[in-house]
């Protein structure tokens, strides 16, 4: 999986490109929390590029949701197609997250 991280002010975007499931979500998870570290929990996960999630991406994601939940935050969440966000419906955590269409959007809500 590659992820790419973009500094836009005080808020970091993270993309990663690819399926987020068993294979990838370790690595996903450690870029993520890393950059959440660094930027005070100002960050925002786009989705764009993500296919699809399976059991371990949901767990890596409630993972990331739980972390942030300890400063008084949400994952933010962009960009997420269809399929991303009937499963994060179906499996009752949509609560968990703030959805965007974008991440300009998303970066904004920050201010």
């Amino acid at each position: 999986m590659d992820i790419q991280t973009q500094q836009r002010g005080a808020v970091t975007v993270v993309k990663p490109d690819g399926p987020l499931t068993v294979a990838e979500a370790e690595e996903f998870k450690t870029t993520f929390l890393d950059v959440m570290k660094k930027t005070l929990g100002r960050v925002v996960l786009d989705a764009s590029a993500v296919a699809y999630v399976d059991s371990r991406g949901l767990g890596v994601l409630v993972d990331i949701t739980q972390e942030l939940a300890q400063s008084g935050k949400l994952l933010k969440l962009c960009a997420a197609n269809e399929t991303v966000r009937q499963v994060i419906v179906l499996t009752g955590l949509s609560s968990q997250f703030e959805h965007f269409e974008d991440s300009n959007s998303a970066v904004r809500s920050f201010l």
